[in-house]
C-alpha cells in the first residue's frame, strides 16, 4: 500500500550509489511524477526498488517523487528540469534482455546501435539520426570518449552488474558536457559501495558476487565484484565465445575499481578502470576483406570532488589511454596499423544559488594526442617511437588542446524551469579563436500530471584523427574537412495518468559540415572499393512516442502482469546538395522507424519475465561484395523477438536468455551479418 501522505523528497542526491538508501531506515519505492523529464529506455520510468528496513521495524512502502538527474550545468529534481533525460534503472537493466551495455540501449527508441559483433564487441551507437562519433559516452559523468574513434567508444571496463542506471540525454548537449555532445550524451552511473540488506549479514561491511555464464557459439564468462561501504567497489570478469558468424571470435578481459570519501568538507570519488579486447572483425570495415582483426586495450582514471556549502565547486581531473592494432588481414602485414591515444583533462564548475536562481560557471581543459603508424603527421626519424609489445615505431603524430568555457543561469518557479547557456570554446586543431555556442531550455508544469517543453541549442564537433587521416585500400581521410556545427530546436510534452504515462517529443536540427565516408559514382573505376571522408549540408527532424501502461496499477500488486510499453520514433533527413551518393557508412544509413515493445510479468515473489520486440527500418545502402564483384544493396526492415526469464532469490539469482527467437539474420552494418538465434544462461552467488 501505498502511504501518499508520508512523501520523502530529496532535491539532491550525493554521488555515492548508496546516499538514498542509507538515508532511511525503511523500506522505499522510487517512482516519478514526471514523465517528460525521465523516460526510460523501455520507456517506463524509475521503477519501484526496495530495501528492507534495518531497525527491524515494520514495512511499508514510501513513495519517493524527485530524483536528482543533470541535464544542465546544475544538477536539479528530474520534474523540474526543461530536457529529455532518459534512464534505465538497475531493475530494469536486470530485467532486460541483454548482456551488455550496447544490447541495453537497443531498448531505447531514439538511440540507433549498430552492433557489429555480440556482448559490446565493436559497437557504433548513435542517439536521433547522427552518428556513432556525435556523441559523448561519460562514465560516473567523466567523458571517456576518444579523439580516435567513435567505432571504440562503447569498449568499457565495466559488466551490466556494476551498473546504477544509464541516463540518455537527447539533443545537442555542447554547454553541458562541451564539443563533443553534438546529438547526445550517454552517462553510465556505477553502484559505488554496494548497499546492505539484513539479509546479507546486517552489519557485514562487504558485499558482493560472483557469476558464470555461457550459451550458443561456445560463449562462456565469469564475472566478480566486491564492495565495501567505506572502500569502494572492485569489478572484474573475462569473456569469450566462438562468434555467431564466421571470424567473429573473441575475447574480452576487464577489470574496475571505484572509492568514495565523504568528509567534513568535501566528498570524494575516484576510479580506475581496464580493458582488454581480442576478436575476430570479420567485415567490418569492408566487404572485400571478410578476415580483418583487432586488438584493443583501454586504461583510464579519474578522480573528482565536490565541496560543501553555499557555493558549490567540483572539480575532476581524468586520464584515458587507449591502443589499438588492426590488421586487415588477419595474421599478416598487410594494411596493418596501430595507434596509441592518449587523453587528459581537467573540468572545474563551481555553482551558487541566490535570490534570483543558480547561477554556475566551469572551464574544461582536454588534451588529446595520438601516436601511430597511420593517423598523423609524420615524425623525423630521431622522434619514432616504439610501439609497445612489437617491434615496429609509430612513425606519425598529432595532439590538439580543446578549451572551454560555461556559464549557466536556472531559475525554477513552482510551474516554470528557465535554463540559460553558453559554451565559448577553441581548439588549437582549429585555430585560436573563441566561439560562441549558446541554448536555452524552458519548460511549464500546468499540473504535476502534465508537463510541456521546448529547447534550442547550438554544437561542434571535430574531426576524429581517424576522419583527417587514415587511408588504407578501402578507406581515404580528409586533413581537409571542417568541424561539424548543429543547431536544434525541440519541443514535446509528457502525461502521467493512473496507470499511463506518455511523452511525445519534436525535433528538427539543421547540421552543417556534417561528416561522413561515402562513395560516388567516380568510384565505379575502382570497383566501388573505397569510402572518403567528405563534408555536406544535412538535416535531421523527427518524432519519437513513448508510452508506458503500468498493468499492476490497474490490475492491482497480485496481478502478473505488471508494465507493458511501447516506443516508436520516426525520422527524416533532407540533404542540401545534389550530389549523387552511391554509399554511405554512417550518417545517410539512419533509422527512418524504430518501434520497440516490451512486457514485463512477474509470476511469483521470485519469478519474473520479460519479453520484448523490437522492429526497424534503415535507409541507405551498402556495397555487397560477391564473386569479386560489388553491387549497391539496400537494407531490408527486420525484427527481432527477446525473451528473458529470471529467479531472484536471497542469496543466488540465475536467468535464461533467448535472444532473436525466430532466428532472423540481418544486416545493422554492410556485409556484417547478425547471428540468428542466440541462448545464453548464467547464474549469480550473492554474499
Amino acid at each position: 500500500m501505498k502511504l501518499k501522505a508520508d512523501v520523502i523528497r530529496w532535491h539532491q542526491f550525493s554521488r555515492r550509489g548508496d546516499a538514498v538508501f542509507r538515508s532511511l531506515g525503511r523500506e522505499i519505492a522510487i517512482t516519478t511524477l514526471s514523465v517528460a523529464t525521465l523516460l526510460t529506455a523501455t520507456p517506463q520510468t524509475a521503477q519501484a526498488q526496495t530495501v528492507a528496513p534495518r531497525d527491524g521495524g515494520s514495512e511499508r512502502e514510501v513513495q519517493v517523487d524527485e530524483v536528482t538527474v543533470t541535464a544542465s550545468r546544475v544538477p536539479m529534481p528530474m520534474e523540474q528540469t526543461a530536457r529529455i533525460v532518459s534512464v534505465m534503472t538497475r531493475e530494469q537493466i536486470k530485467d532486460c534482455p541483454a548482456q551488455s551495455v550496447n544490447d541495453l540501449l537497443k531498448h531505447c527508441a531514439s538511440v540507433d546501435v549498430r552492433q557489429r559483433g555480440g556482448f559490446g564487441i565493436q559497437t557504433d551507437i548513435s542517439i536521433n539520426g547522427g552518428t556513432h562519433d556525435q556523441i559523448v559516452i561519460l562514465l560516473n559523468g567523466v567523458n571517456i570518449s576518444s579523439p580516435h574513434t567513435g567505432h571504440l567508444a562503447a569498449d568499457l571496463p565495466i559488466s551490466i552488474d556494476d551498473i546504477e542506471r544509464i541516463e540518455i540525454l537527447e539533443g545537442a548537449a555542447s554547454r553541458v558536457y562541451g564539443t563533443s555532445a553534438f546529438s547526445g550524451a550517454i552517462n553510465i552511473v556505477t553502484k559505488g559501495s554496494l548497499p546492505l540488506t539484513p539479509s546479507q549479514g546486517g552489519g557485514n561491511p562487504i558485499r558482493g558476487s560472483l557469476g558464470v555464464n555461457g550459451g550458443s557459439f561456445g560463449t562462456w564468462g565469469v564475472d566478480g565484484n566486491i564492495g565495501h561501504a567505506k572502500i569502494g567497489m572492485l569489478s572484474a570478469g573475462y569473456q569469450q565465445s566462438d562468434g555467431g558468424t564466421a571470424n567473429s571470435d573473441f575475447k574480452k578481459v576487464r577489470a574496475y575499481y571505484q572509492g568514495v570519501a565523504g568528509l567534513k568538507d568535501v566528498d570524494l570519488n575516484w576510479q580506475l578502470g581496464l580493458s582488454r579486447m581480442d576478436y575476430g572483425a570479420n567485415t567490418f570495415y569492408s566487404g572485400k576483406y571478410p578476415n580483418q582483426y583487432e586488438e584493443n586495450r583501454r586504461y583510464m582514471g579519474s578522480v573528482s570532488a565536490q565541496t560543501k556549502g553555499r557555493v558549490v565547486f567540483a572539480p575532476t581531473v581524468y586520464f584515458n589511454r587507449s591502443l589499438d592494432h588492426y590488421q586487415l588481414i588477419r595474421g599478416t602485414s598487410t594494411a596493418e596499423n596501430f595507434h596509441m591515444t592518449d587523453v587528459y583533462g581537467l573540468t572545474v564548475n563551481a555553482r551558487t544559488t541566490w535570490a534570483l536562481g543558480t547561477s554556475s560557471v566551469g572551464a574544461d581543459f582536454r588534451n588529446e594526442g595520438i601516436l601511430s603508424s597511420s593517423l598523423g603527421r609524420p615524425l623525423a626519424e630521431d622522434q619514432y617511437v616504439r610501439i609497445p609489445g612489437h617491434d615496429g615505431y609509430y612513425k606519425k603524430r598529432d595532439n590538439r588542446t580543446n578549451v572551454s568555457y560555461f556559464l549557466e543561469h536556472d531559475v525554477l518557479l513552482d510551474r516554470w524551469t528557465f535554463s540559460f547557456g553558453l559554451m565559448a570554446n577553441m581548439n588549437t586543431g582549429l585555430d585560436y579563436r573563441y566561439r560562441l555556442y549558446p541554448g536555452i531550455d524552458i519548460s511549464y508544469r500546468p499540473s504535476q500530471q502534465w508537463k510541456l517543453y521546448a529547447s534550442w541549442n547550438m554544437a561542434q564537433r571535430m574531426p576524429t584523427f581517424t576522419d583527417l587521416y587514415y587511408k588504407s585500400p578501402t578507406q581515404e581521410g580528409n586533413t581537409g574537412l571542417k568541424p561539424e556545427r548543429t543547431s536544434e530546436f525541440t519541443v514535446g510534452t509528457g502525461l502521467r495518468l493512473h496507470g499511463l504515462k506518455a511523452d511525445v517529443r519534436l525535433f528538427h536540427r539543421h547540421n552543417s559540415a556534417m561528416i561522413d565516408w561515402v562513395m560516388t559514382p567516380d568510384d565505379a573505376e575502382n570497383d566501388f572499393t573505397t569510402y572518403h571522408a567528405t563534408n555536406f549540408r544535412l538535416d535531421n527532424m523527427g518524432a519519437t512516442l513513448n508510452a508506458s501502461l503500468l498493468l499492476d496499477e490497474w490490475l492491482g500488486a497480485e496481478s502478473i502482469l505488471r508494465t507493458f510499453t511501447a516506443n516508436y520514433s520516426y525520422l527524416h533527413q533532407k540533404r542540401y546538395d545534389d550530389r549523387e551518393i552511391v554509399a554511405s557508412s554512417y550518417a545517410l544509413d539512419y533509422l527512418r522507424h524504430k518501434l520497440v515493445l516490451r512486457l514485463d510479468a512477474q509470476f511469483c515473489k521470485r519469478l519474473g519475465a520479460t519479453l520484448s520486440y523490437r522492429w526497424q527500418q534503415r535507409m541507405g545502402s551498402y556495397m555487397k561484395y560477391e564473386a569479386g564483384t560489388s553491387t549497391a544493396q539496400p537494407y531490408a526492415p527486420y525484427g527481432l523477438l527477446d525473451l528473458r526469464l529470471s529467479y531472484t532469490g536471497r542469496h543466488f539469482d540465475a536467468y535464461v536468455e533467448g535472444n532473436n527467437l525466430t532466428s532472423h539474420r540481418y544486416y545493422d552494418l554492410g556485409n556484417v551479418l547478425q547471428p540468428g538465434f542466440w541462448l545464453m544462461a548464467g547464474g549469480k552467488w550473492k554474499f
